[in-house]
């Protein structure tokens, strides 16, 4: 569950197997069950092409704008990238200029490459593409997990704020570590190290035997790697930060790893809190058959399915209810969502914030859909991770010798 159209990819498969099993075909045994499979791997199998479910009419260079046809992505306010010819071309996206007969138009605010024409494309919540452009020092190093070594940036906290605090970002569903440098900012302007972790099977990390995706049950092996990495290299303080699927992952990792002494905070963007509700909320918005839902659901839980998923071992669904599972949780926990996401309903990330509002702040959003907070509207996102940064995770006097041991493990 991405920043970038991985919803878009999702919801374009169990579409078609919608299709199919809303259609005439539906009594047939042998389509329902083949619908019923295709499900299932699509919800665990990483996705590498993105549809292009945007148009391009036209582009005016002399005016600096681009004419797009009218869909909730391409009308709302913010910045966003815009990704055409067939992933060939990339441009940033500035404000929403005109709204009108199914049309609207948006400032270009740079094209990075390719060549402008009218077409297919698709809108992403990367605006950044390379860590570079964020203007800020950044290091690329390797952090060893138990299927190999993963990549990762490093961006170091401000010279005057070396005080062991790191941020490690972890995306979401068909996502790589671009998705996490919208944020680096903001946390670097708090005072934080910034680690933009991979993880297996995202295209940039190692891939497992079965190469699917486990949902978070075997993800957060790859994420203690990187807290590990983070405290060997001067960390004495570690805010998870999960983007979708992300936060499923920072969920199970806080609720199975050993290395968690010096984790003292997490922040969820756009989260899965509970996996049974969003795959059961997905069914319902693409008209799949309660009962294709659950058998897709079922497949992906039982010992037996392997063949048919192509998972190497079942995932156990009713364990990432974080609802349930509520009163297991004890770091402080922001929790940043949008009530017309789309994918991710936000109904998971209220219900856990009632249940445990010792812990949790849920800073709601009304129109920024999935995963584009940030896009929406930067100034209110930033300020909410800020102020609870400064309020949860504090500057603290560190002794000089752990001041000392952080220089010497600065990554290179």
């Amino acid at each position: 569950m991405a920043a970038s159209g991985s919803g878009s990819v999702f919801g374009k498969v169990l579409g078609t197997a919608a299709v199919v099993a809303g259609g005439l075909v539906l009594g047939a045994a042998a389509t329902a069950a083949w619908a019923t499979a295709r499900v299932a791997r699509t919800v665990i199998t990483p996705v590498r092409r993105r549809p292009q479910n945007q148009l391009i009419r036209a582009f005016d260079e002399t005016a600096g704008t681009v004419t797009l046809r009218d869909t909730p992505d391409a009308a709302m306010p913010g910045r966003f990238g815009l990704w055409w010819g067939n992933e060939t071309a990339y441009a940033k996206l500035g404000g929403l200029i005109e709204r009108e007969d199914g049309s609207v138009v948006r400032e270009l605010e740079r094209v990075e490459f390719g060549t402008l024409r009218a077409g297919r494309a698709r809108i992403s919540g990367y605006y950044y593409l390379q860590p570079e452009e964020l203007g800020l020092e950044v290091t690329s190093v390797e952090i060893e997990t138990d299927l190999g070594e993963a990549p990762a940036w490093i961006f170091p906290a401000p010279a005057d704020a070396q005080d062991g605090r790191w941020v490690i970002q972890v995306h979401g569903w068909g996502a790589s570590r671009q998705e996490g440098l919208r944020a680096v900012r903001t946390f670097h302007d708090a005072g934080f190290t910034c680690l933009l972790a991979s993880y297996r099977n995202d295209g940039d990390a190692p891939e497992s035997i079965d190469r699917r995706y486990g949902l978070g049950g075997t993800e957060w092996r790859d994420i203690e790697a990187a807290i590990e990495y983070a405290v060997s290299h001067g960390a004495h303080s570690v805010v998870l930060m999960g983007w979708s699927m992300g936060g499923a992952v920072v969920l199970q990792t806080i609720t199975r790893s050993t290395a968690l002494e010096h984790v003292t905070g997490i922040v969820l963007e756009s989260p899965v809190i509970d996996w049974i509700d969003t795959l059961e909320y997905q069914g319902n918005l693409l008209r799949l058959p309660d009962m294709m839902t659950r058998a897709a659901m079922r497949l992906i839980e039982s010992e037996w399915s392997g063949p048919i998923t192509g998972q190497g071992a079942p995932i156990d669904l009713r364990s990432m209810d974080f609802v349930a599972r509520a009163a297991e949780l004890s770091l402080p926990m922001l929790i940043l969502h949008s009530d017309d996401d789309g994918f991710v309903p936000s109904t998971g990330s209220r219900a856990l914030a009632a249940a445990r509002s010792d812990i949790v702040t849920l800073v709601p959003f009304d129109t920024a859909l999935h995963t584009k907070l940030w896009n929406y509207d930067e100034a209110k996102w930033s300020a909410a991770i800020g102020d609870w940064l400064r309020e949860h995770v504090p500057a603290e006097a560190v002794p000089e010798d752990v001041t000392r041991r952080a220089a010497a493990a600065r990554p290179q």
